[in-house]
């Protein structure tokens, strides 16, 4: 434990939230929400425990929000019911972000896009990824569907406040190093429970130059350590990044110098790989040499993760003139709207048909053995993806891979797991 008796930026949302001068690791409080997310997943079940509660109204129409994206374009019957409950709720509650199938994306690549995700502010979502908000400065993090409920009925959550980890990344970041390794590298030194209820905070030299998608990323995968959310403190990127996004007014909010930390860990990139997650578990890190020929069947370019453009254009680079292995079925997936046209305008699509990958329209489909990708038996799959656990992306006996784009991509032509350089 560092010394000092400054607040660090979550300590500080958190009191605001709360209404208290200073919110200490352990305390107990009651918080103001700014935004409340739910899917087709999740949410019904929160729709069916507010509707116990015999309201007329929720707590502000503004600052809900509802994205159907996991079993979306709907899969199945029992999907569209899903999908369903939260359309009826949206109509009869009046929220006006309630995203339908053609306008929607992957809810954690959505709201920042739109311009919902402010620096200061305080967010839940009935989704263990909405931890992702951290990038923009934001208290993110995810929670159950009966405190969805509650919130969507009073506009308040309640938390432990949790101690916070520094995380130092020092050094340049080498050719085809990204963000996900950055963060498969923490998460493998750290392991799944490394953090576990522990504000992440990542920062240093490497941090301030890393652009937004690589911080999505980044903060996206706290909760695969344990984390009850990763964030980065504000800074001119993150200005940029909200410019015309953003209407609300925000106030930033940034730890003090001599905030309290558990625990500053520290590394130098300058040698990194790039990594990958072998099965079972996102902590089962090793580097890219170490994966070398490991075949494949499947390779999956998407998600909250890294479906964003900079991902999307990072794969076509190295797939442009390029073909996908013939035993390997590529798929890509842009993570919202916005982002497939996009891609469409720069011609990336183009490259990733051309190279025979499917390209989908927007959903979590595979990562979750949802639909569109599951394996069989016996198949491997790489994936850009956030977990990789036993069964993930469909039979108990297939196994999953985790890489940045760059890894997916040049594994897809090459057959196996190959450092982009292989084929490039």
């Amino acid at each position: 434990m560092s010394n000092g008796n400054g607040s660090t930026m979550v300590e500080k949302i958190l009191a605001s939230g709360a209404g208290v001068k200073k919110a200490v690791p352990g305390d107990l409080v009651n918080v103001q929400v700014d935004l409340a997310l739910g899917n087709d997943i999740t949410a019904p079940v929160a729709i069916k425990e507010f509707q116990r509660f015999g309201l007329d109204r929720v707590f502000d129409p503004e600052k809900i929000v509802l994205v159907p994206d996991h079993f979306t374009p709907n899969k199945d019957i029992a999907a569209a019911e899903q999908a369903m409950v939260l359309r009826r709720f949206a109509e009869k509650y009046g929220i006006r972000h309630y995203y339908e199938v053609g306008r929607m994306g992957i809810e954690h690549a959505l709201l920042p896009e739109q311009g919902l995700v402010r620096p200061g502010t305080v967010i839940i979502g009935a989704d263990s990824h909405t931890c992702t908000y951290g990038a923009l400065g934001a208290f993110a993090t995810g929670v159950g569907s009966t405190d969805l409920a509650a919130a969507m009925a009073i506009g308040e959550a309640w938390f432990k406040v949790p101690v916070t980890i520094r995380f130092e990344y020092d050094g340049t970041l080498p050719d085809w190093v990204s963000g996900k390794d950055l963060i498969l590298a923490t998460i493998g030194r750290i392991g799944v429970d490394g953090a576990r209820y522990r504000a992440m905070e990542f920062a240093g030299p490497v941090i301030e130059k890393l652009s937004m998608d690589g911080r999505l990323t980044m903060c996206n995968m706290a909760i695969e350590a344990g984390g009850k959310c990763g964030y980065v403190q504000p800074d001119q990127i993150t200005f940029a990044y909200l410019e015309g996004r953003v209407t609300e007014p925000y106030t930033a909010v940034y730890s003090d110098d001599d905030a309290v930390y558990e625990e500053v860990i520290s590394f130098d990139v300058s040698m990194m790989e790039p990594q990958i997650a072998f099965p079972p578990s996102p902590d089962n890190v090793r580097s890219v040499s170490e994966a070398a020929g490991i075949k494949l069947d499947q390779v999956v370019i998407g998600s909250c993760t890294n479906g964003r453009i900079e991902d999307l254009r990072v794969a076509a680079k190295i797939l442009k003139g390029q073909k996908v292995h013939p035993r390997v079925r590529l798929l890509v997936i842009p993570a919202t709207q916005q982002i497939y046209s996009q891609a469409l305008e720069e011609g990336l699509l183009s490259v990733f048909v051309e190279a025979e990958a499917a390209v989908s329209t927007p959903t979590c489909g595979p990562c979750l053995g949802g639909h569109m990708g599951i394996l069989a038996g016996g198949e491997k799959a790489l994936a850009t993806t956030n977990r990789n656990f036993i069964g993930r992306m469909g039979h108990p006996e297939s196994e999953v891979y985790l890489s940045s784009p760059a890894v997916a991509a040049a594994s897809a032509v090459a057959g196996t797991i190959v450092h982009p350089e292989e084929v490039i």
